[in-house]
């Protein structure tokens, strides 16, 4: 019998907490479905402004997103969700899955007490009719069903440009300064043709175009006004981040075997795959004279020729993947230059200067040159003695980051500063301002303390560095002299 009362009273207490469980349940169920339309309930955002950095008109921005969260006591509902300027708006918007371009607004988007959606934002702005970036606003419209309305300001900046998509160049023709160019598929300069570049002008590349030159390139900037070539997305990877400043960005330059002539001059080449390839089957024509110009952060080579003629004077070539420079036979000059491998996004960098007898090397001279890197040694001389070629290469007054030969300098190494290979990988930085590979900023003007202070030769010096400032009688090693820059 007593068994018996135990066993009910155990049975009874067991369904007491099974209601206990329902009614909580039921409760936290109730609470968390309830919606209010209290003015006092509003909606939290991540950022109450989204700006999505400047495109070219007609041109797609990147995508943007931010949060809106319900942090108030109860349930909201959205009685409507739109675009202020509507149909009209430059932005398209995806509210929790819903399209606003093509529904105009929405009244479906309800947000639980504690929950949160996620919006995403692009941009194409049509043609401003200016020359200079303007910028382009809309408000994204949050009306609650209290009657409270939010809004999330929307803007981009709209850049008229000229677009060209496979464009060749026939004759004489020029490039201005006017508005940016925009190169889509390839820019061809045929045979017999010439593209000039005036100072100050820049061209975009997309990503799928480069420059083909069967003909002959003249790109004449100016100290303080390159002529830049780039890619063309001018938005941000991450916020500290722009594209510009990754490499790949677009496919270089390319001088074919038909072209000669070519000269450039304060230009700036950057973040490309191979910033400039060359091609000849002669080294009796000058195939490129390189004055005061830089290339920079490539995704293979900075230049590779093949059996060609280059002279190359207070040049900066720096950051590539593969080699700085490769040079496959011909007859080079280099002179008042810094060639550093500071490449970031791969161990397994390329040399600084790369040079072999694959085509006959009648003569690679280097002079007054700083030639630096991570590597304990940044040179590559190969010599196959089975081809039977040419193999003619001097150094003098350069300073350079190689072992020093245990015998004394020979007539292919002279007045030559070896820089320390014992250092740690970091100690080839000393000789610049900045070397800063998280965020992929430099500036490789000469610091105070690095030894091609007043280390090269008066006498075979380029009279400008890269800046085009004069160098005084006791020149600097390398593109930049110390004395005329501001180290602020």
């Amino acid at each position: 019998h007593c068994n018996y009362r135990y066993s009910n009273k155990m049975k009874l207490i067991k369904l007491i907490y099974i209601l206990i469980a329902f009614a909580a349940l039921f409760v936290s169920c109730s609470d968390d479905d309830s919606f209010s339309a209290s003015p006092s309930n509003l909606l939290t955002f991540s950022a109450d402004t989204v700006a999505l950095d400047t495109v070219f008109s007609n041109v797609s921005s990147s995508t943007r997103s931010f949060w809106v969260y319900n942090k108030s006591g109860d349930g909201i509902r959205c009685s409507d969700i739109r675009l202020e300027r509507g149909a009209s708006s430059a932005f398209r918007v995806n509210v929790d899955g819903i399209d606003l371009t093509q529904v105009g607004s929405t009244s479906e988007i309800e947000i639980r007490k504690g929950d949160s959606i996620r919006v995403y934002v692009e941009a194409t702005p049509t043609t401003q009719n200016a020359d200079a970036p303007i910028e382009v606003e809309d408000n994204l419209v949050f009306t609650l069903e209290s009657g409270e309305v939010q809004k999330i300001n929307l803007n981009v900046w709209s850049w008229d440009a000229v677009f060209l998509r496979d464009h060749h160049v026939i004759g004489n023709e020029m490039l201005t300064a006017d508005k940016p160019i925009v190169i889509y598929g390839g820019l061809t300069v045929d045979s017999g043709a010439v593209l000039n570049l005036q100072a100050g002008t820049t061209l975009y590349f997309h990503e799928d175009a480069g420059m083909e030159v069967f003909g002959r390139l003249i790109s004449q900037g100016e100290p303080g006004n390159n002529v830049t070539l780039r890619g063309d997305r001018l938005d941000h990877m991450f916020n500290y981040l722009p594209y510009d400043l990754t490499p790949g960005q677009w496919q270089g330059i390319v001088l074919h075997a038909s072209s000669s002539d070519n000269t450039m001059r304060y230009t700036d080449i950057h973040s490309t795959y191979n910033g400039i390839s060359i091609d000849s089957c002669s080294v009796d024509p000058l195939k490129l004279q390189l004055i005061a110009s830089t290339v920079h952060n490539c995704q293979g080579y900075g230049i590779y020729a093949k059996n060609a003629r280059l002279d190359v004077q207070s040049c900066q070539i720096t950051n590539t993947l593969n080699d700085c420079v490769k040079i496959e036979g011909g007859d080079v000059n280099i002179n008042s230059s810094t060639l550093a491998q500071f490449y970031p996004f791969d161990s397994n960098r390329g040399y600084v200067l790369n040079f072999s007898n694959v085509n006959p090397l009648k003569r690679l001279r280097v002079t007054n040159s700083l030639l630096t890197g991570y590597a304990d040694d940044v040179l590559l001389g190969s010599k196959d003695s089975t081809l039977n070629n040419v193999f003619n290469y001097s150094f003098d007054h350069c300073l350079v980051r190689t072992p020093k030969p245990e015998t004394a300098d020979s007539v292919y190494l002279t007045n030559i500063i070896y820089e320390n290979v014992k250092d740690t990988a970091k100690g080839a930085e000393k000789h610049f301002i900045k070397i800063d590979t998280d965020k992929l900023r430099y500036d490789f003007r000469l610091d105070s303390t690095s030894k091609a202070i007043n280390a090269a030769s008066a006498e075979t010096s380029y009279p400008t560095d890269r800046d085009g400032e004069m160098r005084d009688e006791h020149p600097d090693i390398g593109a930049y002299e110390y004395e005329k820059q501001s180290n602020d």
